[in-house]
């Protein structure tokens, strides 16, 4: 059976945790709908647990977090040099909104706080023809993040895209390393939760915030990005 280890870089807060499960169990969710002969474990960085041995790992997830990859957190390093090597190896690996964004600043780009302000709510991106992994001309998927890959790495092609994220989902050289922005792990009600989350202490204007929520009345294609995952992380090495 496959088999996928999760790094888990960021934690639910407990009342939603209890509503909606932590992101290790979202990530299970999908994938498992997609694939329910997959297997998982998690490697817990808040819990401190270390780095698996990479000669042991069959796929890797990294998951998304309220940290800031630029952020001074003794982890991050570690964990850039980690995955720096995993794709030096070509272990099938995919990074989402953390991830996605610790995956580009370890391989070379560049992470920053984007001009764009937060992204929360239903976003649609476009797919990039011919990208092999994502179907479809459009797709649209929950978003929440404040931070973007400004700057690809080098021979990193972009293949989901939108006017307010440009390099919303990297597939890089080798084709065993994707990592996305928006979450396709994400439930409507964790979405909504979101972006509560965003607006609480006024984060995020209270417009934009009610403008998200209402957007997430309109379906999700979550389980499309969902099965592409799968099937990236499970394809025979």
């Amino acid at each position: 059976m496959p088999h996928v280890t999760i790094i888990e870089t960021g934690l639910v807060g407990a009342k939603n945790r209890e509503r909606h499960g932590t992101y290790p169990q979202m990530f299970e969710r999908m994938i498992g709908a997609a694939d329910p002969t997959v297997t998982f474990d998690t490697v817990s960085i808040p819990a401190g647990d270390p780095l698996p041995d990479l000669g042991k790992l069959e796929a890797i997830l990294i998951t998304g977090s309220s940290a800031g990859v630029y952020d001074d957190f003794d982890w991050i390093a570690p964990l850039e040099n980690f995955a720096r090597a995993a794709h030096g190896r070509n272990v099938p690996m995919v990074g989402v909104c953390f991830g996605h964004q610790l995956i580009a600043q370890a391989l070379g780009g560049t992470v920053r706080k984007s001009v764009n302000g937060w992204g929360i709510g239903r976003h649609v991106y476009d797919v990039m023809p011919g990208n092999g992994i994502v179907e479809g001309e459009r797709i649209a998927l929950a978003a929440s993040h404040q931070d973007q890959v400004i700057a690809p790495p080098s021979g990193a092609r972009t293949i989901l895209s939108s006017d307010f994220t440009e390099h919303a989902g990297l597939l890089y050289p080798g084709d065993t390393t994707l990592s996305v922005q928006p979450h396709p792990e994400f439930s409507v009600g964790y979405a909504l939760a979101c972006c509560e989350i965003a607006g609480s202490k006024g984060r995020a204007p209270e417009h934009l915030v009610e403008a998200a929520k209402a957007s997430l009345a309109a379906p999700l294609e979550s389980a499309r990005l969902g099965g592409a995952i799968a099937r990236f992380l499970t394809r025979s090495r």
